[in-house]
Formats: C-alpha cells, sequence, structure tokens
C-alpha cells in the first residue's frame, strides 16, 4: 500500500479527470446527451469533460447555485452569473442550456452529473441540499431519470462523508419545524476520489484517516494497494492535481 493526501481541491479535480474517463461518459459523448448540473465539484468535472471534447470557453467562475462558505464570510464578494448548466448532445456543447430546458428530451442511456452535500461510503448513498421550494436542479431531473431512465451519476468528495443512515438524515431535515435548507437522496451511482483512483490507475483505494492544518483543513488520507505498475500510476495521478489552488469559484 502507498499513503496520499488529497486536499479538497485536489479530490476536485481529481474526481473530474475520473469522470472524464467513466465509460458513461465517454459513450455518453458519441451518442446521447450529457449534462452536468453546476456545482462546485461540477465544475471540476466540466473542465475535463469540455478540455477532452476540445471544448473552449467554459470557466468554474459562476458555476454554481448554492454556496456553503466560512460564517464570517462575504458571499457578496464572489457574486457570479450562472451561464447555464453544461448539456452536451453528441459531443457538441449547447451553451446556455439548464437541466430544465432539456429533461423532457433526454432518454435511457443519457446521462445526468449531479453533486452532493453528504455522502455515506458504507451504503453507497448521497444526498443533496434543497434550497428552491419545487426541488431545484434535482426536481427537474428526477422525472429524466425515473421516467425515462437516463443515468444518474453523482460525483461527490469524501470531505462531504457522513457515518449516519442517509435516509434518515433526510426524515430529519425534511421534518415539519426544522429550520434550514430540505434535503433529497439521490437515487444514482456516487463517485468519489477513490473510484476515480480505482478508474485511472487499477489500483484499489481507501479512505484512511483525515484533518491537517495550514492548508489542509479537509484534507483525506488515501491508501492505495496493487501491484508495482498500479501503485506508479497512482503515484503519477496523485502528483499532476498536487498543485491545484484552493478552489475558489
Amino acid at each position: 500500500m502507498k499513503q496520499f493526501i488529497l486536499t479538497p481541491s485536489m479530490g476536485k479535480r481529481l474526481i473530474g479527470k475520473g469522470m472524464a474517463a467513466h465509460p458513461a461518459v465517454r459513450a455518453v459523448m458519441k451518442k446521447g446527451t450529457l449534462v452536468i448540473i453546476a456545482g462546485t465539484t461540477n465544475g471540476y468535472v466540466a473542465e475535463e469533460i469540455l478540455a477532452a471534447a476540445g471544448c473552449e470557453g467554459f470557466s468554474r467562475k459562476g458555476f454554481r447555485r448554492g454556496l456553503v462558505v466560512p460564517p464570517d464570510f462575504n458571499a457578496a464578494g464572489v457574486a457570479a452569473k450562472l451561464e447555464g448548466d453544461v448539456i452536451l448532445t453528441g459531443g457538441r456543447w449547447r451553451r446556455g442550456k439548464e437541466i430544465s430546458d432539456v429533461a423532457a428530451d433526454l432518454k435511457a442511456g443519457d446521462v445526468i452529473l449531479k453533486g452532493a452535500n453528504a455522502v455515506n461510503l458504507c451504503q453507497r448513498h448521497a444526498a443533496v441540499y434543497i434550497g428552491h421550494p419545487t426541488g431545484g436542479t434535482i426536481g427537474a431531473a428526477l422525472p429524466a431519470v425515473i421516467g425515462q431512465r437516463a443515468r444518474l451519476i453523482v460525483p461527490v468528495g469524501l470531505e462531504k462523508r457522513v457515518p449516519c443512515n442517509i435516509t434518515d438524515l433526510v426524515n430529519a431535515l425534511n421534518a415539519p419545524g426544522v429550520e434550514g435548507p430540505r434535503m433529497m437522496q439521490l437515487p444514482g451511482e456516487v463517485f468519489t476520489e477513490l473510484e476515480a483512483i480505482e478508474l485511472l490507475t487499477g489500483a484499489s483505494a481507501r479512505l484512511l484517516a483525515a484533518g491537517g492544518v495550514y492548508g489542509a483543513e479537509g484534507c483525506v488520507w488515501i491508501g492505495a494497494e496493487g501491484d508495482a505498475e498500479q501503485l506508479r500510476a497512482a503515484s503519477t495521478l496523485i502528483q499532476s492535481v498536487a498543485g491545484e489552488p484552493r478552489c475558489e469559484v
């Protein structure tokens, strides 16, 4: 086993690289529609996928709806206009479109990527905060997922792990009288840094420990296991994201 440290921003970049190589994403880029719903992690995902497709002009700046910041942070100082989700059909970027514009036209085999705010790694379940009274972007996406069998994949960083049962958490936050946002469980495939490492290198990966200071707050220790070639690939992969700056969107 080799051990590696990942900061949250390194993890987001790693997830982006992994999603660009995901078999379902590669297949739908050739034939079908891919929807990348705006979010901070999905900004990295969109960068990697659009770069692989040769599409230029995307910026992660403003590619989000909700934003989690420290209690004393002035969020008004980072206001930015969302230009839309990233929608690609047959590998062609349909600029300015949102999930609500295309959900009714999605079909089996199409892919939707939606981030999350909580993930239980043992259960392989994830959930997202809901601030909009009609369910927000996941509310728009679910008819395509449930009704038309579009595939939902949930890129989510390990820093969002929670130990409790996701269903219990959702029920608690959606109860009458609770203050703050609601929450919805996501019926999709969870894709974290662990899956990215496994997909890109062939090595198996596990979460070992977490935490740090001097910029490593929220970091995770990852253990990668495999043969010599796989561990060399894992080392090269982690080194490729080692200089990733703090996420600012």
